[in-house]
């Protein structure tokens, strides 16, 4: 009886080959997990809902500041800004208003600047274009003579969307919560 010959190495695993297969193995399904999980963030209605808050709070806080900020000296441009800052009802009655109103800051000459402190939004209605901001800001107001007073304030505004950009609809005082004791 012969003997079967065998080469040499014939019954020896391969660690090499071994180890690139495992690794090919783990890289590709590496790939597939991110492959779904970038699929999933793509397709995913809270990005587009963040993109839409984050457009209406940065809407919210200029307007509000637009509409806290107004010099004598420049103040057809002043209120051409708060009249392109607002739509609907406050725009009308800014604009109907707008008169009477000069008449009132060109007699008092006073310049205020407002500057946004922080803002909020408080209540987003994507598909209909609302939505409600809260904003605090300070607005340091100074007179004729040079003095100068700063008001730190918190505004409510209620935003619309008009032609695909977010403007002030509604503006008003924020209560403030609590009562002093004793």
């Amino acid at each position: 009886m012969q003997r079967a010959v065998r080469p040499v190495g014939a019954g020896r695993s391969r660690p090499l080959l071994t180890l690139a297969l495992v690794l090919t193995l783990v890289a590709g399904g590496f790939a597939a997990w991110a492959g779904q999980d970038w699929y999933r963030a793509a397709h995913d209605d809270r990005a587009g809902y963040a993109a839409q808050r984050d457009a209406a709070l940065s809407a919210g806080e200029q307007a509000v500041q637009n509409l806290n900020t107004l010099d004598h000296r420049e103040l057809k441009e002043g209120l051409d800004l708060w009249e392109s800052s607002t739509t609907g009802e406050l725009h009308e009655q800014l604009a109907s208003g707008r008169d009477e109103f000069a008449a009132q800051v060109k007699e008092a000459k006073t310049v205020s600047t407002a500057r946004v402190l922080s803002g909020a939004v408080t209540e987003l209605d994507d598909r209909a274009g609302r939505a409600r901001v809260l904003v605090a800001l300070r607005v340091t107001v100074e007179a004729a003579d040079g003095a100068k007073t700063d008001k730190d304030s918190r505004m409510l505004g209620e935003l619309t969307r008009t032609d695909g950009r977010w403007k002030l609809s509604a503006l008003g005082q924020a209560p403030v919560g609590g009562t002093s004791t004793g």
